[in-house]
């Protein structure tokens, strides 16, 4: 997972940055569907980070995040992007990570 969530990080940052305004600010001049996903990737990008060592927070901070934005989008723009399906899981894979973690210790 550690590995999935640097290519996503290393992949996803080049974008985020090179959008405009990569500040997780509202802007009048951008979309609804803009400004969430601006406003979540800096959330999830947090969150995969934080994944590597602590897997429960990180899970939380970047699933979270990013099922947020797709409820968004859904309501905004009527689809789903399904590129942040891949986030999404490996949130979700470091919540179960985390919790098989403190279970056993």
């Amino acid at each position: 997972m550690r590995i999935l969530s640097l290519l996503v990080i290393s992949f996803g940052l080049p974008f985020y940055f090179g959008y405009g305004n990569p500040l997780p600010f509202i802007d009048s001049s951008y979309t609804l569907w803009d400004n969430t996903w601006l406003s979540v990737f800096p959330i999830m990008f947090i969150g995969l980070a934080l994944g590597w060592k602590y897997e429960r927070l990180g899970g939380y901070l970047s699933a979270g995040a990013v099922f947020v934005g797709l409820i968004i989008g859904i309501i905004a723009e009527g689809e789903i992007p399904v590129h942040m399906l891949v986030p999404l899981a490996i949130g979700v894979v470091f919540i179960f990570l985390g919790a098989r973690k403190r279970a056993i210790a």
